[in-house]
């Protein structure tokens, strides 16, 4: 009996995405890996889904869709309403916007296919928080020229991001100085002060 990630494996091979190229082979297999780092962190299922198809409506950083936004309905029967919502709010983010205030819990954050600033709860934002991790460090790790070229900005959104990670997502962060070489840091030298109402190491990941 197929699962849902199953379904959506097959989904995405027949749009294409086993021929469209990204950093590591292509962007079915950077979806499945994206994937598997999630699981490795202890995700639950719903984010783990959504890792494998975050790229299914285009993202502010890789604008080629797979499904029309009019299509959402067909990506909710695969992966279910829950997983679909944090697919769409990650192709939704306007990085430039949401990125410096993802941890302000008083925020909205704008969307991009809207135009329009929309709030989203500590669970979302957690979850928007692991799944750029997720995503960032798997670029890193395959395209050299990219962790050379935005390695050290990359490790400041995560620090910055840090009152949103999981403790499995932040030490992973901190396995690499975006050169190759362990960084040899311990956690409690780069915890940012937590905003109202996040406490630390809880991305809302795990079933609690």
């Amino acid at each position: 009996m197929s699962t849902p990630a199953d379904r959506a494996e097959s989904l995405l091979e027949d749009l294409g995405a086993a021929t469209i190229p990204h950093p590591g082979g292509t962007l079915l297999a950077h979806l499945n890996r994206v994937h598997t780092r999630l699981a490795t962190w202890n995700a639950r299922p719903a984010l783990r889904l959504a890792g494998l198809c975050h790229a299914f409506y285009g993202t502010d950083g890789f604008p080629k869709a797979l499904l029309s936004l009019d299509r959402r309905g067909e990506l909710v029967e695969v992966i279910g309403a829950e997983a679909e919502s944090i697919v769409y709010f990650y192709g939704a983010c306007d990085r430039e916007s949401t990125y410096p205030a993802l941890t302000d819990r008083r925020s909205g954050l704008r969307d991009r296919f809207t135009g329009r600033s929309r709030r989203a709860d500590v669970r979302l934002r957690r979850d928007f928080a692991e799944l750029t991790a997720a995503n960032e460090l798997d670029l890193a790790d395959h395209d050299p020229r990219f962790r050379e070229q935005y390695g050290a900005d990359l490790f400041a959104l995560f620090s910055r991001f840090r009152p949103l990670l999981s403790r499995s997502a932040w030490q992973d962060c901190l396995t690499l100085d975006f050169t190759g070489r362990s960084r040899h840091i311990r956690i409690s030298d780069t915890t940012s002060e937590l905003v109202d109402g996040l406490g630390p190491g809880g991305s809302g990941n795990h079933d609690h």
